[in-house]
């Protein structure tokens, strides 16, 4: 082997090596050297020794070090994993809650709804009755007119009463179902239907969140599509989240880019794909970045602030398609561009008391 000696030109004429030796592995060699051929005094050899015992505490040492250092910052991220964790598990939790107290909410709004359906229909009656008494009974020509107008707008805003009052009973009773536990039973199930009202229920939820939220809903349904053997709640929790995700999207786009140019737009889409049925949801909003698209069906992932997402949409999402149902989610995505999630479901699934979710 060659030697570099600092200070010395030229090969040395007298060495003297000592291993460094710990747990009876070699880390290295002290070696002294000089130009002088002469043995070297045991007050040498011993000084030498002294110092290869020293250099060997001193690696040990500084490898130590290392791997402490190396080992503190592991733990320090496991621990803001664990904090992230907790946090997550806790917002869980309050939704689980929230999840409750809608329920509760739902019940209390559904009986006064009633009366107000109830009598708005009741009242829409009683206005073609006194029309038709008001018809025996002799009146100006010119009271007539306005009697007519009047009982006409009257009609008119009692029918509006009607359609509103029986479309907010139609979202209560969509928040009754998707607060009860469980997964209910599964079923025959029509996938038309189911995607329309998650697509209802979740822009209705984003309205009230946001009333100047604007976007154009494009439905694509495909009559033969049919029916499919599936847990309907738990297929409305998936579209309800993937809706409500490109419903963020293109409010984030809309509001990030700030043209007038851009029109926010989400596309539900169903397909009869033979022995499957294929739903797809499409945004054209923000886009998916490569480095997230790799980690978004993780738990608790989640690239929205923190109080606006668990990162568990995603996850139970793929949780219930695959392994409840023994579908397939994919998702293709052009960061800038659009979104889109494809779900294949098989018409018939063996389900058992494992697929549950």
């Amino acid at each position: 082997p060659e030697f570099a000696f600092p200070g010395m030109s030229g090969l040395p004429s007298s060495m003297l090596g000592v291993p460094l030796l710990r747990d009876d592995h070699v880390e290295g060699v002290f070696t002294l050297a000089r130009k002088d051929v002469a043995p070297f005094t045991p007050r040498q050899i011993e000084l030498v020794e002294s110092f290869a015992d020293q250099a060997v505490i001193a690696i040990g040492n500084v490898r130590l070090f290392d791997e402490v250092q190396q080992r503190t910052s592991e733990l320090s991220k496991s621990l803001d994993d664990l904090r992230t964790a907790q946090d997550r598990l806790v917002q869980t939790e309050k939704l689980a809650s929230l999840g409750q107290l809608t329920a509760g909410i739902a019940h209390e709004i559904k009986n006064p709804l009633n009366f107000v359906n109830n009598f708005a229909v009741l009242s829409g009656e009683l206005v073609d009755e006194l029309n038709e008494l008001l018809k025996t009974t002799e009146v100006a020509a010119t009271i007539r007119d306005e009697i007519d107008e009047l009982t006409g707008m009257l009609k008119d805003n009692l029918q509006k009463v009607v359609q509103h009052g029986r479309r907010a009973d139609s979202i209560v009773k969509n928040m009754l179902l998707h607060s009860r536990e469980g997964s209910g039973e599964h079923r025959p199930t029509d996938v038309n239907a189911l995607v329309e009202e998650s697509l209802n229920l979740a822009y209705h939820g984003a309205r009230a969140e946001k009333p100047q939220f604007d976007v154009s809903l494009k439905r694509e349904f495909d009559p033969e599509a049919g029916l499919v053997d599936a847990f309907p709640q738990e297929i409305t929790r998936v579209l309800l989240n993937l809706i409500a995700n490109g419903l963020y999207a293109v409010a984030k786009r809309k509001a990030e880019d700030g043209t007038r140019e851009y029109e926010p737009a989400l596309v539900a889409q169903t397909r009869d794909r033979g022995a499957d049925v294929e739903i797809r949801i499409r945004d054209n909003g923000t886009g998916i970045a490569s480095e997230v698209r790799d980690k978004m069906f993780n738990p608790f992932f989640t690239t929205k602030p923190a109080g606006e997402g668990t990162g568990l949409g995603l996850s139970m999402s793929h949780d219930i398609i695959v392994k409840q149902h023994g579908g397939t989610i994919d998702v293709e995505t052009v960061p800038g561009e659009f979104t889109e999630f494809t779900i294949r479901l098989p018409r018939k699934s063996n389900f058992s008391d494992k697929t549950r979710a």
